[in-house]
């Protein structure tokens, strides 16, 4: 028998088997909801009261029991937003042996393999081994730095169960939990609010507006709700609570919160970006060039020369010689030196090829709070009726922000700021309160009663415009009293449309004495017969960095779109002060009526695109895309994820929200345009030494096939051994690894540069036969002085110098469209490893090892004639380029 001890183990566990049968039997998994379904849900209990709310979610005001928690926690799910998780690192080896190019090379080495031929599948398994690992420590790396970046969340809240207070993580909230709010909370989930007082929560990760919203518990009474967001009552998962206390009760969790939904749409695999589709175009050209000109190599010999193992080995080797097979490991070199340049300038580069995709953007587009301004707000000035500036008018608005006790929202705070650097709270410290009336959304005012010392008391009063001057009786203007008439109304309004218009937050203040006996418990009846004193104005002040910096950006082609939650007016004002040239304004709800076609005519010329929601912003950010042009995109919390995921380059900021940092391919440390700027030229600088790469390899590729090829007609022997070609091929591909650490001329990072497959093509058309005009010279040299037909050994070496030689100097003509050697250097590590590999080369003719290649040594005077075949080979490729510069420029 088993023990007690035993046995009673054995009986929990099948009591908990149970307990999950009936689980999965009485509580079938929830479906995911659509989006258009979360905000149904939201709409449909925002209109109902706080009993009915409970009866729908079968919940009560004191929370469920711990048993009913427990069967919704499998029901639902746990309470979470997935994020991308990081793969293994044996699937992200096996993502980058995933390429055309190194699968190719692959295959060669197993074809070298089963024929037998070690020198060749040696050869190229080095050059892969070089290729894959460059690239996978090098991505391994950023994926490294952009950890450190991770920041910390919250994770427990306050929930009722069982009418008691718990405090439980934020992953086991499940819908129909009671959750309490206090200050510095972050909301867990979607709730309907059951009870609050006074709280104001911040929405900016939602709606990216910086000024927090009040809430309440009263149901919704209108019919119509363009904007889930501006549901009162409802608090979404994610925000966070600025200040006061609530009770509300779990609608929505993880995926099937409002949160949730605008995660779901940047799920799944990121669209290529323009860089990505411009390699792969590239990869491409280059397999398909190669697939028609090895067969061809492969027959002619082999009919000519009636050896067709040695025409296969040959064909074989020609192939690697045709293809690029460096191409990943120097974009990775490229990228990987890019990102740490920005890094040592405040930018973290997740994704490597954003870099690139830095260069090539010619829209960009951002929201203004945080990039364009400062994101806080400051007091512009204080204005009487007649709109001049006015000293009664902050002290009013002084004595009101200090004195009362409710929520000090950002406005009473830049108020206080204010009097402070202007000593306005030292000379009213004479008050002392004496009640107040709270700020409520149907009066849209708050009033506060105080006295100096034992004299007379007064009431000051601020709020919005048309709700104080519908309480005045007067009006203040130098210390007189003027009747507030419909006149002086009309002028009141006019001024505070004009004040809008310009960007401004605009706020009322008025005053009235109290008299003995006025002041009762209840002073609402004293907000009335008011003497209205005049405005203050606040505002989001741009940066002083950023119109300089706007500046930039257009010098370097970038045209710059502001993507904003705000209104028009207070968006186009910022606009206006950093130097935005402004050719249209479209809002969210325009959008929302327009059809694809319709948005494609409109985004074009259209600056300002105000009242966004996260998916218009996608929406216009794929629409220029469609239209051929490469975008960057900055945000910071979910409501840009969706438009920095489809983007070409997703820029995000250190404190911005994990999922909007997860969506952006660079992280800024520093929320400064400038650094954008710097950015931009150093995408530049890469594109510049990748598509240098691209260029001399495909040219001079496409040279050494013409010259196969036609050394194959004449020649009764192999123009050159695999072998040869192979360690031809290594000792150049070695070379351009110094690439990513050239020059760049200013001129190419002067406007943006994008892939352009059919360029690199007529680049290679025009440059590529002039290397086969010298390598016939050589092989007529070879034939008619060094009487090389009778020895191939000799004719094979000599190409192979002239070749290596040629190829690896045409680096110094190809990078620049200056003249070599005289207008323009290459940079010194370059400039040496190009010597360097010339001289190894010659030097592997003479070396004990020259056998094994089947070099043998080359006479004297082959070395001044090689001299001259050079001299003349710099001189016609620099005239052919040129002349291609000025037919179709140096893209």
């Amino acid at each position: 028998m088993l023990g007690d001890k035993k046995l009673s183990e054995r009986t929990e566990e099948y009591r908990k088997k149970i307990k999950e049968l009936e689980f999965e039997e009485l509580n079938p998994k929830i479906r995911p909801k659509t989006k258009e379904e979360i905000i149904k849900d939201l709409i449909n209990f925002s209109k109902l009261d706080q009993y009915t709310t409970l009866f729908n979610l079968n919940s009560f005001q004191g929370g469920i029991s711990l048993l009913e928690a427990k069967k919704r926690l499998f029901q639902y799910g746990v309470n979470e937003i997935s994020s991308e998780e990081r793969s293994h690192w044996l699937l992200r080896f096996f993502k980058i042996i995933i390429n055309p190019l190194i699968l190719l090379l692959l295959f060669i080495i197993l074809v070298s393999l089963i024929t037998k031929d070690y020198r060749t599948s040696a050869v190229i398994g080095i050059m892969v081994i070089i290729s894959v690992l460059l690239q996978f420590f090098q991505e391994n790396q950023a994926y490294n730095s952009s950890e450190s970046l991770k920041s910390m969340v919250r994770t427990t809240c306050t929930v009722i169960r069982n009418s008691k207070k718990r405090e439980i993580s934020l992953r086991n909230v499940v819908p129909g939990d009671v959750i309490e709010l206090s200050a510095g909370d972050i909301v867990p989930a979607d709730l309907r609010l059951l009870s609050s007082n006074k709280l104001f929560l911040n929405q900016s990760l939602l709606t990216g507006e910086a000024l927090p919203v009040e809430k309440d518990a009263n149901p919704i009474s209108s019919q119509r709700v363009e904007d889930p967001l501006n549901l009162k009552n409802i608090c979404y998962s994610g925000t966070n609570v600025e200040s006061g206390h609530a009770f509300g009760v779990v609608i929505h969790t993880g995926a099937n919160s409002y949160f949730g939904s605008l995660s779901k749409s940047i799920a799944g695999q990121k669209p290529l970006t323009d860089f990505e589709k411009g390699v792969n175009r590239f990869t491409w050209l280059m397999i398909g060039f190669m697939l028609v000109m090895v067969p061809i190599v492969f027959l002619v010999n082999g009919f000519l020369k009636g050896d067709w193992y040695e025409a296969f080995l040959f064909g074989i080797s020609v192939a690697v010689g045709l293809t690029p097979e460096m191409l990943p490991a120097i974009l990775t070199i490229n990228l990987s030196k890019g990102a740490i340049s920005m890094s040592k300038k405040k930018v973290i580069v997740k994704h490597l090829n954003s870099i690139q995709n830095f260069g090539a953007m010619n829209i960009f587009c951002t929201d203004k709070t945080g990039t364009l301004t400062l994101n806080k707000i400051v007091v512009i000035d204080n204005l009487n009726i007649e709109g001049k500036t006015d000293r009664r008018v902050i002290d009013l608005a002084y004595i009101n922000s200090f004195f009362q006790s409710g929520f000090r929202n950002l406005l009473d705070s830049a108020v206080l700021k204010k009097a402070r650097e202007n000593r306005i709270d030292k000379e009213n410290v004479k008050y002392e309160k004496v009640n107040e009336l709270p700020f409520d959304f149907v009066r849209k005012r708050i009033s506060v009663i105080v006295k100096e010392g034992k004299g007379k008391q007064f009431l000051v009063c601020k709020g919005a415009v048309e709700e104080i001057a519908s309480i005045c009786k007067y009006y203040e203007l130098d210390g007189k009293y003027f009747n507030f008439d419909n006149k002086a109304n009309e002028k009141v309004i006019r001024l505070n449309d004009k004040l809008a218009r310009n960007g401004f937050r605009v706020v009322a203040v008025a005053h009235r004495q109290v008299r003995a006996g006025e002041n009762a418990k209840n002073i609402s009846h004293l907000e009335s017969d008011l003497v209205f004193a005049g405005f203050m104005t606040f505002l989001d002040p741009p940066k002083q960095s950023a119109k300089g910096a706007i500046g930039k950006l257009e010098h370097y082609g970038v045209k710059v779109k502001i993507l904003t939650g705000d209104n028009e007016m207070v968006t186009e004002k910022i606009a206006r002060d950093v130097g935005v040239k402004i050719e249209g304004v479209l809002l969210g709800k325009d959008i929302d009526r327009l059809e694809d076609r319709q948005l494609k005519d409109k985004v074009e010329h259209t600056t300002i695109f105000a009242k966004l929601s996260p998916d218009h912003k996608r929406r216009i950010v794929e629409t220029l895309k469609d239209m051929g042009n490469v975008v960057g995109f900055l945000g910071d919390g979910i409501n840009d994820a969706p438009a920095l995921r489809v983007s070409d380059v997703g820029i995000s900021v250190d404190d911005g929200v994990d999922i909007a940092k997860e969506s952006a391919g660079i992280i800024l440390l520093d929320q400064d345009l400038n650094v954008l700027v710097n950015g931009i030229k150093e995408g530049r600088r890469v594109f510049a030494n990748i598509i240098k790469y691209i260029r001399m390899g495909a040219s001079s590729n496409f040279g050494n096939m013409i010259s196969v090829l036609g050394a194959s007609l004449f020649l009764p022997f192999l123009p050159m051994k695999p072998s040869q070609i192979l360690i031809n091929n290594l000792l150049y591909s070695i070379s351009q690894t110094a690439t990513p650490l050239d020059n760049v001329d200013k001129d190419f990072i002067a406007k943006p540069r994008r892939w352009e497959v059919d360029n690199v093509g007529r680049f290679m058309f025009y440059i590529g036969p002039i290397s086969s005009i010298f390598d016939y010279l050589t092989f007529f040299i070879m034939i008619y002085i060094f009487n090389a037909l009778s020895n191939p050994t000799l004719f094979q070496t000599g190409w192979f110098v002239e070749s290596l030689a040629s190829q690896t100097l045409i680096v110094h003509i190809i990078r620049s469209k200056r003249i070599p050697f005289v207008q323009t250097w290459a940079s010194l590590p370059l400039t040496v490893m190009t010597a360097l590999i010339i001289v190894v080369g010659i030097a592997l003719v003479y070396s004990p090892y020259a056998g094994f290649f089947d070099f043998v040594p080359l006479p004297v005077l082959f070395w001044p004639l090689l001299l001259f075949i050079l001299i003349l080979y710099v001189g016609l490729t620099q005239i052919i380029k040129n002349i291609y510069i000025k037919k179709f420029g140096y893209e």
